[in-house]
């Protein structure tokens, strides 16, 4: 939707399309039922408009900041059901393209009016039916199939109804899905979120060689693999990452709204997309007034800075975003006397030996407190494993805080420790990241090394921001403790003299 809040080397980047709220974790495994030898295969790929030639380009799309054909889209959506609108497109500063308002529009009015016919879900009609059929009938699940779909009416180019929006995406989102290994572990090496972007782009790897084995290989007249390919699937996938949307009044169907994903975020709204009954159309409801010419925002949820550059390409100004948090990492020492006991009590629960949990400036979870009360607790407490495993997974059916008062001082320590020592690895690259080598042969390139370190340096000083407030919160409560004891003793000894 949105294409990215702090926009540098626009010549040399494309946009990321940015969806709002409510995304959904595509099934990383499925299976398949035995494939029916086909029919007699009709349809074809069009190759006529733009060659598949080069592994790695994407014939169709446009550029960041193609408002031509935004505004081609709005035509065709007008001519098609879409009614009049209070917003158009424009070149925009937060984002390369979004939607202003043409007038005045009042706080808690309601917006777009997208009819469901122009909306595209998994129960869209094909443009190459035979293919639809083949994917249905192996029970595909709505994330791969409309992966597929994307692809398929991309390659029809004009023949597909979509073809006006499909050249309104960008060739190449800003999802970390095009990052390399080797600039996720250089750019990212601090923050737990590289672990999310490798075990993502793993996730859409693997779900497109599942696709591949089981049904592509199967039908080569259907999904030719020069159309059908690894590159083509990450760019399906990252339009459905920073775009697909569920629709809480639909049933939660997940969809691609057209014309509403030219919306960008803001982390001061939270107004997002459903269906109007009323209307019998795709809505939202503004939280604020606008002026004419003026902005129009929506929210993609409550995410994080990290999750916000996961999926859509860009990290909100630093401070700004009140739903940002860091994951923090805790670990279970191997040396622990314990050590099989809690491993196993742990692995009864779905946890691993190494955690993450979510920081926010306001604190930290239940869940984090648990699994620190598990990996401080002696032998003695033995018997206590199993519901200190249960706590951290949250897997009690309550939001139960429990508590142990004498290992709050060692766990809040631990928790400490292990926060400072993530507070170690971000300044070391931050520091690193003024000196960091950019020296590339090719100026464009060059160009992207310098946006993605920016990215990184932004996202790095966000997550360290709130890793700092923790640190500051531990060593007061850890204070208060040992002053809280000190006294203590202070009074059990005058007792104790007194009575000598």
């Amino acid at each position: 939707m949105a294409e990215a809040s702090t926009v540098i080397f626009r010549s040399t980047l494309l946009p990321s399309m940015f969806s709002q709220n409510h995304h959904l974790p595509y099934s990383k495994h499925f299976r398949t039922k035995t494939l029916n030898s086909p029919s007699q295969i009709r349809c074809s790929i069009s190759t006529s408009d733009t060659p598949f030639t080069a592994v790695g380009r994407i014939p169709w799309g446009c550029e960041v900041d193609s408002v031509e054909n935004a505004e081609a889209l709005q035509k065709w959506l007008s001519g098609s059901g879409l009614p009049p609108q209070k917003m158009r497109i424009e070149k925009v500063d937060v984002g390369e393209r979004g939607l202003v308002a043409n007038n005045n529009i009042r706080k808690g009015e309601k917006l777009l009016f997208v009819p469901p016919s122009l909306v595209i879900s998994a129960d869209s009609v094909w443009s190459c039916p035979e293919a639809g059929k083949v994917l249905k009938r192996n029970s595909v699940p709505d994330w791969p199939l409309l992966a597929t779909y994307l692809i398929s009416e991309a390659s029809q180019m004009s023949s597909s109804r979509w073809s006006n929006y499909i050249s309104a995406l960008p060739r190449q989102p800003y999802s970390l899905l095009y990052w390399t290994r080797s600039e996720l572990d250089r750019y990212l090496e601090a923050s737990q979120i590289r672990e999310r972007a490798i075990e993502r782009s793993n996730d859409v790897i693997g779900t497109y060689n599942d696709l591949k084995l089981r049904i592509f290989s199967k039908h080569p007249d259907l999904f030719p693999e020069e159309v059908f390919n690894m590159e083509t699937f990450r760019w399906s996938f990252g339009i459905l990452f920073s775009r697909l949307v569920r629709l809480p009044s639909m049933d939660g169907k997940v969809a691609l709204v057209p014309w509403a994903d030219m919306l960008n975020h803001s982390c001061e709204v939270e107004t997002y997309l459903d269906y109007d009954k009323s209307s019998e159309g795709i809505v939202f409801t503004t939280g604020r007034p606008y002026q004419p010419g003026e902005q129009v925002f929506i929210s993609y949820g409550k995410k994080s800075n990290g999750e916000l550059l996961l999926s859509y390409g860009f990290v909100p100004k630093e401070g700004t975003n009140p739903s940002d948090s860091a994951e923090l990492s805790l670990s279970l020492k191997k040396s622990d006397k314990c050590y099989k006991e809690k491993m196993e009590a742990l692995m009864k629960y779905g946890l691993s030996g190494s955690q993450c949990f979510p920081l926010q400036v306001t604190g930290w979870s239940v869940e984090m407190m648990a699994y620190a009360y598990l990996v401080v607790s002696p032998p003695s407490m033995l018997n206590q494993f199993d519901k200190m495993a249960a706590a951290a997974s949250n897997k009690t059916g309550t939001k139960k805080d429990i508590r142990y008062p004498d290992l709050d001082e060692q766990a809040l320590q631990f928790i400490l420790d292990s926060c400072e020592a993530s507070i170690a690895k971000y300044s070391k690259f931050l520091q690193a990241s003024g000196s960091m080598d950019l020296d590339v042969t090719s100026p464009k390139q060059l160009n992207r090394r310098l946006f993605l370190k920016q990215l990184a340096v932004d996202l790095c000083n966000s997550e360290r921001r709130i890793l700092y407030r923790a640190q500051y919160i531990l060593r007061r409560r850890l204070r208060d403790i040992r002053s809280g004891e000190l006294r203590a003793l202070k009074i059990f000894d005058g007792f104790r003299n007194l009575f000598k």
